[in-house]
């Protein structure tokens, strides 16, 4: 194994396929994230439009996010307990997590969300086996002179405050993506929505979730992907491809072809763009 993989911990059993998704709605039922401003914070219709604008190149996740994470000022535990009643798996995705257990194929959660909550839903949504997921993500921080547990007292970190994602998930995919040829797995990635914009040109086939943003966005920036509702339909086109009855490009012609054929949640538009 090279030293470039060897510092990879996907890398550590040698896969011939990693699977990278997204957290929230898209394993999750709910995005987690939503849920608290929607419930919590300043409401769906504020939230609603920071996600246009994003999808529309008017602000930048970055900052949609930021505003979304400072109108929730419960304590940080609170928030947490709040999202672990409310926020429910996809009903498929436990089957996919042992199927990919099974067969050396890591799952790799690159989420602009923040790690604590990821990981506290994933043990309570999963069970033990969570652990055996990578998770990337961002982080929290307590405000000056408060603890996060504080009313008001949190506030999200960036991993990469740099840049217009906040967390710009093409970093962590590239590391993967630049491995030498005989090394280099083929790479999965599932997602569903504007937080995923900056691993879409990444993967070698992108699973986009039915009627969501990221739909809208394949099509008019050309980005080939296929289309998911949930988990089994995941579960059964990776079996495929593993199995050598498929290849990813097949799949991504498939997916362009629900688009344009209005099966993909989302209405084609003449010159390619989506709404």
């Amino acid at each position: 194994m090279s030293v470039q993989a060897a510092a990879l911990p996907a890398m550590k059993t040698n896969p011939k396929f990693i699977f990278f998704t997204d957290f929230d709605g898209t394993i999750t039922l709910q995005d987690s994230n939503d849920f608290m401003t929607d419930n919590i914070g300043y409401g769906r219709e504020k939230r609603r439009q920071g996600n246009l604008d994003t999808l529309e190149g008017k602000i930048t996740f970055r900052d949609s996010f930021r505003e979304m994470m400072d109108s929730v000022t419960s304590p940080y535990s609170e928030c947490i307990q709040y999202l672990i009643d409310n926020i429910k798996l996809d009903p498929h995705f436990t089957e996919f997590f042992q199927w990919s257990l099974a067969n050396n194929i890591p799952i790799v959660v690159l989420s602009s969300g923040m790690e604590p909550i990821i990981k506290a839903l994933l043990k309570a949504l999963v069970g033990p086996d969570a652990d055996k997921m990578e998770v990337i993500g961002n982080y929290v921080k307590a405000r000056p002179g408060k603890s996060i547990d504080d009313e008001d007292g949190w506030d999200i970190e960036f991993r990469h405050p740099e840049s217009g994602f906040g967390h710009d998930k093409s970093v962590a995919l590239r590391q993967y993506s630049s491995l030498p040829a005989d090394i280099r797995p083929t790479m999965f990635y599932a997602g569903d929505g504007v937080s995923d914009l900056s691993a879409a040109r990444e993967t070698d086939l992108l699973f986009a979730k039915k009627g969501h943003d990221l739909i809208s966005y394949c099509a008019r920036e050309n980005v080939p992907f296929t289309v998911f509702e949930d988990w089994s339909s995941i579960l059964e086109k990776c079996k495929e491809i593993v199995a050598g009855n498929a290849t990813v490009q097949d799949a991504a012609r498939e997916g362009y072809e629900a688009y344009k054929g209005g099966a993909a949640g989302v209405k084609p538009m003449a010159n390619g763009a989506a709404n």
